[in-house]
């Protein structure tokens, strides 16, 4: 995937995720990080459960959106501790 196809993926899954974990976002800027992180996090999960990695632009957003919630989720379960 070329690098806007990377910034477009990261932004829809960060401003997904902001709404599955309810919260308003993080801003234009970070949500596209999170989404570029969720995606690292969710291609590595990916990857270990045997899921194909040749699934598109739709199958790495939704690979994204999960990982950005693990890592969401892994965040809020550290800050609150």
């Amino acid at each position: 995937m070329g690098l806007i196809a990377w910034i477009i993926a990261g932004l829809i899954a960060g401003w997904a995720t902001g709404k599955l974990m309810k919260g308003s976002g993080y801003g234009f800027l970070m949500d596209i990080l999170l989404g570029i992180a969720g995606a690292i996090v969710g291609g590595f999960v990916a990857r270990h459960l045997g899921l194909d990695p040749r699934g598109g632009f739709i199958y790495s957003t939704l690979v994204a959106i999960g990982g950005a919630v693990i890592l969401v989720a892994a965040i809020r379960l550290i800050k609150r501790a």
